[in-house]
């Protein structure tokens, strides 16, 4: 890790004290409860709990609330998980590729990965055609090496909420 992304770290974790990382935890849990609830459980009165929340948000920590849907219950049965391989890697084809995937709702997440494999994307669909649709889309979009599609059997587990790291102890 370079000198300046080891003191952005460590800037980062510095900020975030015992009562942020507990906020974090709880926001993650549930970021309905009123500012109040956060702050009972965390051991702080509202405002000073509204405040570093606000602060967190500022700081881009906290990116959005949002809420989480079943993808079964929506009629989105199928995961599949979308190997890619690229026989170009110029800039212009990255952002071309880029652009066209992160415009397709269906996936979920996309990852520019190390190893045999360029790209990996997390889509989820309805069914098998609505999988063919996509797979026709993805590859119209940009010449592609080669495209490897994984479905999801069953998901055993998934979670949104990050593990929010203890402070090291100095």
């Amino acid at each position: 890790m370079s000198e300046l992304a080891l003191a952005q770290s460590d800037a980062g974790h510095r900020r975030l004290d015992a009562i942020d990382r507990k906020i974090l935890t709880v926001l993650q849990e549930d970021a309905s409860l009123s500012v109040a609830e956060i702050g009972d459980r965390v051991g702080l009165s509202s405002t000073p709990c509204w405040k570093r929340i606000q602060r967190l948000e500022a700081e881009g920590i906290i990116l959005r609330r949002v809420a989480l849907v079943d993808q079964n219950k929506i009629g989105l049965g199928i995961t599949v998980f979308v190997s890619v391989e690229s026989g170009d890697h110029s800039d212009a084809w990255l952002k071309k590729f880029a652009d066209a995937v992160s415009a397709m709702p269906e996936v979920m997440e996309f990852y520019r990965m190390a190893g045999d494999v360029d790209y990996m994307l997390r889509v989820v669909v309805a069914d098998m055609q609505a999988y063919d649709t996509f797979y026709k889309k993805l590859i119209a979009a940009v010449p592609l090496k080669n495209v490897t599609s994984r479905f999801a059997m069953e998901k055993i587990k998934s979670v949104t909420a990050l593990p929010v790291p203890a402070i090291a102890a100095a």
